[in-house]
């Protein structure tokens, strides 16, 4: 997309013009779309999903910054959140219970969580602040690695190097076990 139609759209939006939300939808509908059923795995959700984004955008309309993030970056944050909370939203409202020892993702199991790992947050501050921030950007603040490379300013080669660094001084805090890293994972 061209950065002139982009700044077209987001003074539409900060103007309050109905044109924006189609403008929006025509050129990143399809894929929001995309992010929205990538999380929550259900193409009439992720529609439900899609709409509640753009009412979201709009209301939302007047706090972007486009110094702080590219408009398609601003969106898909926005987009991938509701998704979030709607899958959380349907999970609790399930009658399912979600068991770890079933998961197909990480089998854990209750006698592998340790108190001792559920520091991971603090204990970042006690590693270097440049791999501390590159860390909580991919982890808790749950942007990409090209995300976390537009939002901080960071070559991507760099957060990638920071990344892996990062975690191998976890890895000293920690010892030998790695336990942490999939409850990173979850988290993000």
């Amino acid at each position: 997309m061209s950065t002139l139609l982009e700044k077209h759209i987001v003074e539409l939006l900060q103007e309050r013009n109905d044109k924006a939300i189609s403008l929006l939808y025509e050129h990143y509908g399809d894929t929001l779309y995309g992010v929205a059923f990538k999380v929550v795995r259900d193409s009439e959700l992720a529609q439900d999903v899609l709409q509640e984004s753009f009412v979201k955008i709009w209301k939302k309309s007047d706090s972007y910054d486009s110094s702080k993030a590219k408009l398609f970056t601003w969106l898909f944050r926005i987009t991938r959140n509701t998704a979030i909370d709607k899958l959380r939203s349907v999970n609790t409202k399930s009658d399912k219970e979600i068991q770890i020892d079933v998961s197909d993702v990480y089998n854990l199991g209750i006698e592998s969580i340790k108190p001792e790992f559920m520091d991971v947050k603090e204990n970042l501050e006690k590693i270097e602040h440049k791999y501390h921030v590159v860390l909580d950007a991919l982890f808790f603040q749950g942007m990409t690695q090209q995300e976390a490379s537009d939002e901080l300013n960071i070559p991507l080669g760099t957060i990638k190097s920071r990344l892996k660094i990062g975690l191998r001084e976890l890895k000293k805090i920690y010892g030998n076990s790695m336990i942490f890293l999939p409850l990173l994972i979850l988290m993000s």
